[in-house]
């Protein structure tokens, strides 16, 4: 016997510890099973041997590696012995089991059986590399002995796909630990920490792209690393980094390819040009029927093939994999590429994905159908774009020639880009395509028209520019060629036309806060798919009504619509998954206002998990707001300020005007509950300065402050109107206002006022089911609800349910300094110091001998660094970070 397969694995050079998976390993030896299932190179042996060699396990710890040829007797043999010596074959009576092969299969197991259970400590089995197990009987006879030995055995199995054992008992019961490659991928601090092993330092930026490249494969890191090392310019290594680099393919080839059939191999090659791929298009591309089969069998072998989380039956392959697929591609059929994008384009055609038909329409150089293509999915290219996040295939520009001579061609290429996300491409070739516009027959210039400025609408979107938005959904229903969407005959492209502006003006209008002006626009939009048949734009509408309808407090309403949205056909496209975030984002306000704070949970979780949050601004901006609200009502106050935080830095530029004042406000009711009044109203009264109108959150949150600071004057005089809809303040922000307004009543000793405007809420607030303001108002509310049950109230049964529900105060946690991520320079602190006085730019620049340009320059330059708005609050940041 090999006793060196007995021998836990000497630990390789530059081994990163991560303490999060050896806690998951002491975890799961509490259990049966432990089982790491992963593709080859994901670290399952290393990281068992550090923590074995580390002492993780406080139980004995038996260790086998198992290979090809331990069938039969032999695997148990080499168990046996591995046992023996920890003692574990001996059994309560000191008699050793019977070797296997002297007695009967079944014997032996029961004898193992008995002796094991009779331990008086579990112990630990290791079984690594066991996928190569060949015999079927050792997993049942495996399972056999956790059924039998009262817990006293602790299987921990490292395998490249799942044993055949009943894994599904262990699961539903809650003994199964599983560790697979996505918990064993390396995230960006152990890359670092990887690299600096192997005398490698990379700037941020491309060790995230380093990072992401790899998928955090551990072996891909690993070569890399060793590759860099002898390599004199890192960074450009990691911007050249691909599958085919000698090392990552020796080891792909040998340890994955080498291992498949012929047949798989080759739709392997085929199906390398798609990014993401089911059962049915890798029969289109193969020519085969049992794709579905193939895939399953790659998923469960785990070899470098990954289904898409929440697009079943869609998996893809690891990007490094299928980059050495589409270079084995390249070399040995490279004639087959062209049609290979052809047929793929043919078969998204016919599945109701123009975008990604499009895409490899132009890879294939097929100019004639990606005209086509274009031609007759106009609305949906302009309104669904492809896989998103999963989008690498960049179809190489066309010959000069052909983009010059065809502007339909380049306005096909725009599309492309704008999918891709690449602006300035996209604007190139709409440029292009709108010179070009001469050159096309008359008949074909006026759809021409109609769909260049759709593209151009659709690029304005992109973009984030509302005005722009506006504009072009404006010029678009100018180009109508009648005057009413309902004229429209019902299959008439022109009820397309209606669909994409109306739908763009009421996106626009919902993210600056305009909700009439949105409601206008995105039923008409709605009206308008539905006859077109568009079930993008149906999608979208409906979605952003639904969301449209909570943040102006008609919860109930809002809820039939969501449903309704959720319940609509879905498109293919990512429309299915940006309309859905809409509905489940209106579903989390109306849990939230509702005081169901572990279902406002839930479906946030929901709507940031589907949708597509890059090119829908509101989107981001509304789930950070309402997390946070949930968090400040369950007085979780640093990590509500965190995820307003990421919020902010998430939209960047696309961060104006009402959502900016949403999130300001936000973050301001975080601090007024922290009792840091005075940044409180130092974010919020610069808003209300400033020439174009706040949103009303923003005085409902200033005055919210003045009543914490024991101001109820400035309080009242802050407040907006809100008994009457006047002015279009949304529901929510009314009763909020109202319920200040009583507050601020009965602190000036205004009883009677104060009962009758409480009483005005509870009047509003009824009919639509508002609890969040009752049972996680102002710590004087609670009075106020007593003093109405006593008085008399005709809504008796909701004040008391309110009472009852309500608690007291949240314990407060302490809001975290901001993250300094680029330090300070010299000159700038000593700058920051005198900003803690009274100077003006123009006498700290006297003081320094500089300019006043050269003082004003180092303010704006701190106030960069610290994320800070104005001076206090620089100073204020900074002392937290302990600046100063």
């Amino acid at each position: 016997m090999l006793t060196s397969k007995l021998t836990v694995p000497v630990l390789p050079n530059g081994l990163v510890t991560r303490p999060r998976l050896v806690e998951m390993l002491d975890a799961g030896i509490r259990g049966p099973l432990t089982v790491l299932s992963a593709p080859a190179g994901w670290g399952k042996t290393a990281l068992l041997n550090a923590w074995v060699r580390a002492g993780g396990p406080v139980q004995p710890v038996t260790w086998l590696t198992v290979e090809a040829d331990d069938a039969g007797d032999r695997f148990w043999a080499y168990l046996h012995s591995a046992l023996n010596t920890s003692g574990a074959t001996k059994g309560a009576d000191h008699q050793s089991v019977p070797a296997p092969g002297i007695v009967a299969r079944d014997v032996y197991l029961a004898r193992l059986a008995n002796a094991l259970a009779g331990l008086p400590a579990p112990t630990v089995v290791v079984l690594d590399d066991f996928h190569q197990v060949p015999d079927p009987g050792v997993p049942e006879g495996l399972e056999f002995l956790l059924r039998h030995t009262a817990g006293r055995l602790r299987l921990v199995i490292a395998t490249r796909m799942d044993p055949a054992l009943p894994l599904h008992r262990w699961r539903l019961s809650g003994e199964l630990t599983e560790v697979q490659a996505r918990d064993l991928a390396f995230t960006v601090e152990e890359t670092a920490e990887l690299l600096a092993r192997h005398g490698v330092e990379l700037p941020d930026g491309h060790l995230a792209a380093l990072r992401a490249h790899t998928e955090g494969w551990p072996a891909g890191l690993r070569l890399a690393a060793l590759a860099m090392r002898e390599h004199p310019d890192p960074p450009r290594f990691v911007d050249q980094f691909s599958g085919v680099q000698p090392g990552i393919a020796e080891y792909l080839t040998g340890e994955v390819l080498a291992d498949l059939s012929a047949e798989i191999r080759y739709a392997l090659l085929c199906t390398s040009v798609l990014e993401r791929v089911c059962g049915g298009l890798m029969d289109a591309l193969t020519g085969r029927s049992d794709g579905a089969r193939i895939l399953a069998e790659l998923e469960r072998r785990n070899a470098f093939t990954v289904p898409i989380p929440g697009q079943y039956p869609w998996y893809r392959y690891h990007r490094l994999f299928a980059e050495l697929l589409r270079a084995e591609l390249s070399r040995e059929l490279p004639e087959k590429v062209p049609h290979l994008h052809r047929a793929a384009a043919a078969w998204y055609a016919g599945h109701g994905l123009p975008a990604d038909a499009l895409r490899h329409a132009l890879a294939a150089g097929d100019w004639r159908y990606a005209t086509a293509l274009l031609v007759d999915h106009w609305p949906e290219l302009v309104l669904c774009k492809g896989n998103g996040a999963l989008r690498t295939l960049v179809p190489p520009p066309p010959p000069d020639a052909a983009a010059r001579t065809d502007p339909e061609l380049a306005l096909a290429y725009a599309a492309d880009r704008l999918d891709l996300g690449d602006l300035g491409a996209a604007d190139a070739y709409l440029r292009l395509a709108d010179d070009q516009r001469p050159r096309l027959a008359a008949a074909r210039r006026e759809r021409f028209t109609l769909m260049a400025a759709a593209f151009q609408l659709a690029r304005a979107q992109l973009a984030g520019d509302n005005g722009k938005v506006l504009s072009y959904a404006a010029r678009l229903i100018a180009l109508a060629p009648v005057a009413d969407p309902a004229a429209v005959e019902e299959t008439g492209e022109d009820a397309s036309l209606w669909a994409i502006a109306y739908a763009a003006r009421g996106a626009a209008h919902l993210n600056d806060g305009r909700l009439a002006a949105a409601a206008d626009a995105l039923g008409a939009g709605l009206a308008a798919a539905e006859l077109a048949g568009l079930p993008c734009a149906q999608l979208l509408c409906a979605g952003r009504l639904a969301l449209l309808r909570a943040l102006r407090g008609e919860l109930r309403r809002a809820e039939e619509s969501a449903r309704a949205a959720l319940a609509l056909p879905p498109c293919a496209g990512r429309c299915r998954l940006t309309g859905s975030a809409y509905a489940y984002l209106a579903l989390a306000l109306v849990r939230y206002e509702w005081d169901r704070l572990d279902d406002a949970e839930r479906y946030l979780e929901l709507a940031a998990g589907t949708g597509d949050q890059a090119g829908e601004p509101i989107l981001t901006a509304g789930i950070a707001a309402i997390r946070a609200g949930v968090l400040r009502a369950r007085g979780e106050l640093a990590a509500g300020y965190t995820v307003l935080v990421a919020a902010r830095r998430d939209l960047g530029a696309k961060l104006t005007g009402y959502l900016g004042d949403w999130l300001t406000a936000a973050e301001a009711d975080l601090r007024t509950c922290y009792g840091d009044i005075e940044t409180a109203r130092e974010l919020l009264i610069p808003l209300l300065e400033e020439s174009r109108p706040a949103a009303p959150a923003v005085a409902v949150a200033l005055a919210r402050a003045y009543l914490r600071d024991d101001d109820p004057g400035a309080a009242a005089r802050a407040l907006p109107v809100w008994a009457e809809d006047q002015d279009g303040t949304p529901l929510p922000l009314r009763l909020e206002a109202g319920l200040l307004a009583a507050v601020t009543s009965r602190l000036a000793g205004e009883t009677h006022r104060a009962s009758a405007l409480l009483e005005r809420v509870l009047q509003l607030a009824e009919p639509e089911g508002f609890r969040r303001l009752f049972t996680h108002g102002e710590p004087q509310l609670r009075a106020l609800l007593v003093d109405q049950l006593d008085a008399g109230t005709a809504y008796w049964s909701m004040v008391s349910e309110a009472l009852k529900a309500s608690a007291a105060e949240p314990p407060r946690d302490d809001l975290p300094p901001v993250d300094l991520v680029e330090p300070l320079s010299d000159r700038e602190l000593t700058v920051l110091r005198y900003l803690q006085g009274a100077l003006s730019n123009l006498e700290i620049a006297s003081d320094l001998s500089l300019s006043v340009n050269t003082v004003k320059t180092h303010v704006r330059s701190i106030y960069r660094k610290l994320h800070a708005a104005h001076r206090r609050e620089a100073v204020l940041k900074a002392r937290q970070l302990r600046l100063l």
